[in-house]
């Protein structure tokens, strides 16, 4: 396993991490995702991210169960908070006070620990003053509850601004967790550089683009049963602007590109999104153990520019680069 700073932070994660968003406690049986990631751990990687929202708080439960009994010390574990949990009340979302304080307490009391590695604002909070939030996540830090902060689907001006607060409160906000894949790139024209520029680094989710570029959805086809293009509880939704036939032949043109660097069509999708210098770690997911141990695979390999340019020219139309497509909520 290869390990990186996330950002300019003395923090070492792993550059491949664990994240359960549509596993845990949904998509996977327990006993299906304990085994992940017990192989997680097997196969070197020591960064696992969740939220308090997956599976409406049961991920970060079946999370805290898996890594009972590990030296926390060996571990980095990240949640977060903004999206609505519980029953859905008024105040049961957000970035407010209220719900950043009593969010951080119930991650906590689910994943069995004292505190985490990293807290992250899940989505930008328009109906909450910036400064509210980021007091709030102070005094996270100073209670010992997280080490850093981070933020996740901000545009470049929200982590300008969020960053100089950060800085007036001394607190260390180090991250953010961004969608990003050879064929979501709308991370590169503005939250890249100025990212480099505070010192955060990106800790990337969906870098196979929920399975596609893994090559097994093929143009004119009905997808694989059992896929997660088929799964309503494992991210359809998501997954279907992916499923044109126009992307889908793309994809099919990794293929060669995949075999000729030695690499699946999974562990070449993961080993781009690593080799841009502002990616801290890429997120995988896995609904069984030898997913795990392929995708890590792609952990310190370096692709040449040639391998670089092909996957460019084969994927370049129907790559979405637009930046104002960042996940930030639009205000009301």
């Amino acid at each position: 396993m290869e390990f990186r700073n996330l950002g300019r932070s003395g923090l070492k994660v792993s550059a491949i991490s664990y994240g359960n968003w549509l596993t845990h406690g949904s998509q996977v049986e327990e006993d299906a995702a304990l085994a992940c990631v017990r192989q997680a751990l097997e196969e070197g990687i020591t960064t696992f991210d969740t939220a308090d929202v997956y599976a409406n708080t049961a991920a970060e439960t079946v999370l805290g169960k898996a890594l009972k009994g590990e030296r926390r010390e060996s571990l980095e574990i990240f949640t977060k908070v903004y999206w609505p949990t519980g029953p859905g009340g008024p105040n049961d979302q957000g970035l407010s006070r209220k719900h950043v304080l009593e969010g951080i307490d119930g991650s906590l009391r689910r994943l069995g620990t004292d505190h985490v590695d990293l807290y992250q604002a899940h989505r930008y909070d328009h109906g909450t003053p910036l400064e509210e939030t980021m007091e709030a996540f102070a005094d996270v830090v100073r209670a010992g509850k997280a080490l850093y902060i981070g933020v996740s689907e901000w545009r470049a001006e929200e982590i300008r601004a969020a960053h100089a607060l950060a800085r007036e409160l001394r607190v260390p906000l180090v991250s953010n967790q961004p969608q990003y894949s050879m064929l979501w790139r709308v991370i590169e024209a503005e939250v890249v550089p100025t990212s480099e520029e505070l010192g955060l680094g990106q800790v990337v989710w969906s870098p196979i683009a929920q399975g596609v570029l893994t090559g097994k959805y093929r143009p004119g086809e009905q997808p694989p049963s059992g896929s997660r293009a088929t799964d309503e509880k494992g991210g359809a939704d998501m997954i279907s602007r992916w499923l044109r036939d126009d992307v889908l032949e793309r994809v099919q043109r990794l293929q060669p590109i995949a075999a000729d660097a030695g690499l699946s069509m999974a562990q070449l999708a993961v080993a781009w999104v690593l080799q841009n210098d502002n990616v801290s770690s890429a997120i995988i997911g896995a609904s069984r153990p030898e997913q795990v141990t392929d995708n890590v695979k792609a952990a310190g390999v370096r692709l040449d520019a040639d391998v670089l340019a092909a996957i460019d020219d084969a994927v370049g139309p129907v790559v979405e680069r637009d930046p104002a497509k960042t996940q930030s909520p639009p205000r009301d």
